[in-house]
């Protein structure tokens, strides 16, 4: 039986759009293109919710890949919180699954910098049972360890758990640790297959 709904944060809870919040900097789409490439489509970016880097390190390595758009590298990193919002649906969702008795739960990829940036679109930590984010333990989905010390932390049997994450990979990671998951398509798509496992809200 599930009791625990674990949500992902990024294309879940929120949205996430780095090139969106570009563009409403001034950039034009050679720029976007290049500011993108040299940051959040990276393999640092993936280091950064690892919490490998301090944040000015990595935003030495961003520009070090695009020097000649440092001013522009520079502008979106300290405007992050444009690329993030909170969805209107979430917070009457998790109201109702927590009306149902579910426990919810936060596993989420994220940045030290981007956490401390996006705190107001991030309101529904507050609501929730428990949450851990890759920089605090230096690990990432779709890891096992990761999913792993989720369970530890919270003394959460993997059978009872459902994972809801927008990307494969990451839904696999967790089935191969006994948590059953749902890659997260839509709203109404992802209560509809809560379904599945007896969670109707």
């Amino acid at each position: 039986m599930v009791k625990n709904i674990i949500f992902d944060v990024g294309k879940v809870l929120v949205e996430w759009e780095p090139e969106q919040a570009m563009a409403r900097l001034g950039m034009d789409e050679t720029t976007v293109k290049a500011v993108a490439d040299a940051t959040v489509h990276t393999k640092d970016w993936d280091e950064a919710d690892r919490g490998a880097y301090p944040p000015e390190e990595l935003l030495a390595r961003f520009i070090g890949k695009a020097p000649e758009y440092e001013k522009e590298i520079r502008d979106f990193w300290e405007h992050i919180g444009m690329a993030i919002y909170q969805y209107d649906y979430v917070k009457d969702w998790m109201r109702a699954l927590k009306e149902q008795g579910c426990h919810l739960y936060i596993l989420s990829n994220y940045g030290a910098w981007t956490y401390e940036h996006t705190k107001d679109a991030l309101s529904f930590v507050e609501d929730v049972d428990g949450a851990l984010f890759s920089f605090q333990v230096k690990q990432i989905k779709p890891e096992p360890a990761i999913y792993r010390t989720l369970l530890a932390r919270y003394n959460l049997k993997a059978e009872e758990c459902v994972f809801l994450d927008d990307r494969e990979e990451n839904i696999e990671g967790a089935r191969a640790c006994g948590i059953h998951g749902i890659r997260f398509v839509s709203y109404e798509q992802a209560k509809r297959s809560l379904r599945e496992y007896g969670v109707e809200a």
